[in-house]
């Protein structure tokens, strides 16, 4: 069983930034892929960006040039740096860690853009 806990959401002004960072429980984190999903309210939720356990990358075309997952295997966390943030960009974050046969989930984070 790995736990995943998120933190660094909150709100914040177009145009600003945020890091959002999900901890895990356990050694497990590093061979697995690591995700980050977001959901809008009355939206269907959408894939924002992974990252493998060797470090490749793949984003949103919405998010492409502004965000940038990353992961630091010797913590066990992962994290999100979201620059030039949109007010279409609120939505509840959660990350995720995977090897395809199973699956853990964080709780989520909510992220605000709005002046």
């Amino acid at each position: 069983q790995v736990q995943l806990v998120e933190s660094g959401g909150g709100l914040v002004q177009p145009g600003g930034s945020l890091r959002l960072s999900c901890a895990a429980s356990s050694n497990i984190f590093r061979i697995y892929t690591l995700g980050w999903y977001r959901q809008a309210p009355g939206k269907q939720r959408e894939l924002v960006a992974t990252i493998t356990s060797d470090g490749r990358t793949n984003y949103a075309d919405a998010v492409k040039g502004r965000f940038t997952i990353s992961r630091d295997n010797a913590k066990n966390t992962g994290y999100l740096q979201m620059n030039s943030l949109k007010p279409e960009d609120t939505a509840v974050y959660s990350c995720y860690v995977t090897n395809v046969i199973k699956t853990y989930w964080g709780q989520g984070t909510q992220v605000t853009v709005s002046s």
